[in-house]
């Protein structure tokens, strides 16, 4: 599936099709293991259910608003910048390392649809109602950013509307809110605890990789004084009340 995708992005030259791809294959990946499972089909049914909806409305939201009729975002542009040689040959390689990451991410969904006890526990309960409030909280994010960047007015203005009043992340934090629900959730598996390797992953990569430094950067280039003001003021992740603007 990446391989496809990196071939469409060859046509569309617009390389954020590979994020539409990381959700949208482990949404898959949830399915098929469902399907595949011999576990308590409540509880499969419920991950498989889970992954779903989390996956295809996160990769609908990307594909519609970075993807079709979009330029190529940002960050993207710039990795070709420094890439600079052999750049459809580097970015073969980050689409199939997106493969991987997305085969060692499912580890929750895996090992939730082989567990055969015949029951849903209260540590399955609570990573459902985890993962329930990452859905709300990253939808609403996403939704206000959205209609942010909707307002032509708005151009070259850092959005802190709703949830982005209170971090400058909160897309970010409440996707990391998601994937400890799903951890929860498979921890009444066997093994399950493995799973928990799934939120350190996707923590370390927004805290450190391809998350929030490479927006921020993007982010710093296209609105200069402004957003760095933001970032004075507004906590990076954990959502907070802002620091006053008057404040050094």
């Amino acid at each position: 599936m990446m391989f496809a995708l990196w071939a469409i992005h060859l046509l569309t030259s617009n390389a954020a099709i590979v994020d539409v791809g990381w959700a949208g294959g482990l949404a898959v990946l949830g399915i098929l293991y469902a399907s595949m499972g011999d576990g308590y089909k409540p509880r499969v049914i419920l991950m498989a259910m889970m992954a779903g909806v989390w996956g295809f409305r996160l990769a609908g939201y990307l594909l519609f608003t970075r993807v079709v009729g979009q330029p190529e975002e940002g960050r993207y542009v710039e990795l070709r910048k420094q890439w600079k040689t052999n750049v459809s040959a580097k970015f073969l390689g980050f689409y199939e390392f997106q493969a991987l990451l997305c085969v060692l991410l499912s580890g929750p969904f895996l090992f939730s649809a082989l567990n055969v006890r015949p029951r849903i526990s209260w540590v399955e309960i609570a990573g459902c109602a985890i993962w329930l409030i990452g859905m709300l909280g990253e939808a609403t994010a996403d939704a206000q950013l959205n209609a942010f960047k909707k307002d032509k007015t708005n151009h070259g203005k850092t959005c802190r509307a709703g949830l982005w009043k209170y971090s400058r992340h909160p897309n970010y934090f409440f996707e990391w809110v998601i994937w400890m629900g799903f951890a929860v959730f498979a921890l009444s598996s066997p093994y399950g605890f493995i799973g928990l390797l799934s939120p350190a992953l996707i923590l370390y990569f927004l805290l450190r990789v391809t998350g929030i430094p490479a927006t921020e950067a993007q982010a710093v280039r296209s609105k200069g004084d402004d957003y760095r003001e933001y970032q004075r003021t507004t906590s990076a992740f954990v959502p907070w009340f802002p620091k006053s603007e008057g404040l050094a």
